[in-house]
């Protein structure tokens, strides 16, 4: 092992202890951990054998049954006390998971503000968690809709995002009177761990939370398996590929349980004419390329009208080639490394399949950092110009690949877009109000997030997150997403001394 590679493990377990995580849970288990950075062990963590897992969301029921009773402001200031320890701990989680992830320093810093960002949403909505009051037909009658505890909410997040993905779950679950399990991407338990402790942490601040309240799960797919199986769990977030989706969703269906999915996404920009270039420029170089292509919502396909195509194409050639690839500590790096070999292997297969289909490719070759073992994945982004949306265009690849497309009407361009399964995230570059206007109209973008002027990526926790078609159809985060954690009641109130029927329906009795 060489120094920087001790020094990287003591970092890791040094930032472990800071963030109160037990030593034993994370240097004495069998889940091995390494670090994308420089594929080395840094950890080995010990996994949740089913039968404690089983115990787990019987304790998470039990803390339900409890937490539902307290008052919802009340609840909303333990997610304001999780918040003030995310925001203490903002460098040294955001440093746990640039170094588990591979992501820039800055966005490892930009999940855990995002986490702060959801808990200071949160803490506000718990006074907010209103119903209607509905005109009724009948005299002296009033009509209302209260939300109420919806149960235990398990959710399971994916490498690329995890924690954020927790907190949006998490802060709202809570907040709304439920209990939350959760089942990390075992590629990334030291992070969870690492929240889980100061979920702990902030939970000792506010005294008398149930035990239970807030358990995570570490290992593999059987104990997703458990979590979606499980009686006493009426609603499981899934972020994840389609392909977990097709798994999870049957089984939730089976049981009457509630699914929110975030799974696929092939997310298309389409740039005008009038665009103004050097901002689509930034714009889309940061869709395509930020986080090592591995967002759900990564710009994967970019649909240029032919006037244009050749100016912006020759440009991106440029950042493509030029752009720095490396440790994504270090100053000036732009692109880190792909989570694992796995990762690396999918993307050199879709570009193999691209050349076959007459691709012109720019990049996609792996890039060797000194230091570094076998294990680590680093990989010059790629720009693939195709003459037409072919198969392998419309399969995600988790990866930073970025197909390239003319058009030449908005008509076309809109159905180019909109001509693959999944239907994340999108976005229209241009100055044209009619055409930003019919892009996001009913007949314009498909998916869940239509922007116009900004890339597919980086999306905000004010507005509900998520997608259609295979992307799930499910809504994390802003909004109006926090009545998916709850119960609906209609309430009728009779006031009066009669009894009129609604529709006018008579029934009288002697």
């Amino acid at each position: 092992m060489t120094t920087e590679q001790s020094s990287l493990a003591q970092e890791v377990h040094d930032l472990l202890s800071r963030l109160g995580v037990s030593e034993s849970t994370y240097t004495q288990g069998d889940l091995i951990v390494r670090t994308p950075l420089t594929g080395q062990v840094v950890a080995r963590v010990v996994k949740t054998k089913p039968a404690v897992a089983s115990e787990a969301l019987a304790a998470a029921q039990r803390a339900f049954l409890t937490w539902r009773s307290v008052p919802a402001p009340q609840r909303g200031d333990l997610i304001r006390l999780l918040g003030e320890e995310l925001r203490a701990e903002i460098s040294t989680l955001g440093r746990l998971v640039t170094i588990e992830t591979g992501k820039l320093l800055s966005e490892g810093f930009g999940e855990v503000q995002e986490m702060i960002d959801i808990c200071v949403f949160a803490a506000g909505l718990s006074r907010q968690l209103i119903g209607l009051t509905i005109a009724s037909e009948r005299a002296h009658h009033r009509m209302m809709e209260t939300w109420h505890p919806l149960g235990v909410v398990g959710v399971i997040s994916a490498f690329n995002f995890p924690v954020a993905v927790w907190s949006w779950n998490a802060a709202l679950a809570l907040v709304c009177g439920n209990a939350v399990v959760w089942k990390p991407s075992e590629k990334t338990p030291l992070t969870a761990l690492a929240t889980q402790a100061l979920f702990e942490r902030a939970a000792s601040k506010f005294g008398d939370v149930p035990l239970g309240l807030s358990v995570l799960l570490v290992g593999d797919a059987q104990l997703g398996q458990l979590l979606v199986d499980c009686p006493h769990v009426p609603l499981v977030s899934a972020t994840g590929s389609t392909v977990m989706g097709h798994a999870v969703a049957p089984r939730l269906a089976g049981r009457f349980a509630r699914a929110i999915l975030e799974l696929g996404g092939n997310n298309a920009a389409i740039v005008c004419p009038s665009a103004d270039l050097d901002l689509a420029l930034r714009a889309i170089a940061f869709s395509a390329m930020g986080t090592a292509g591995q967002r759900c919502t990564t710009l994967r396909r970019l649909i240029v009208h032919e006037t244009i195509y050749d100016d912006l194409v020759a440009r991106l050639k440029k950042v493509y080639l030029s752009v720095v690839v490396g440790d994504p500590r270090d100053a000036g790096t732009l692109v880190g490394p792909l989570i694992d070999e796995r990762s690396f292997e999918a993307m050199q297969y879709a570009l193999n399949e691209a050349r076959n289909q007459g691709a012109k490719i720019t990049g996609g070759e792996r890039v060797v950092l000194e230091g570094s073992l076998d294990e680590s994945f680093y990989v010059r982004p790629a720009l693939v110009e195709l003459t037409q949306q072919v198969e392998v265009v419309k399969r995600e690849t988790f990866a930073p690949i970025l197909y390239v497309l003319k058009y030449r009407e908005l008509d076309e361009a809109i159905k180019l877009q909109n001509d693959v399964p999944q239907g994340l995230s999108s976005s229209i570059f241009t100055l044209n109000v009619r055409e930003a206007e019919l892009f996001l109209s009913a007949t314009g973008s498909d998916c869940g997030i239509a922007n116009v002027n900004i890339g597919t990526s980086g999306a905000e926790i004010g507005g509900a997150f998520g997608g259609e078609k295979e992307t799930g159809g499910g809504r994390e985060s802003g909004s109006d997403a926090w009545k998916q954690y709850m119960r609906r009641a209609t309430n009728t109130i009779n006031y009066g001394v009669e009894l009129p029927l609604a529709q006018g329906v008579s029934f009288e009795i002697n």
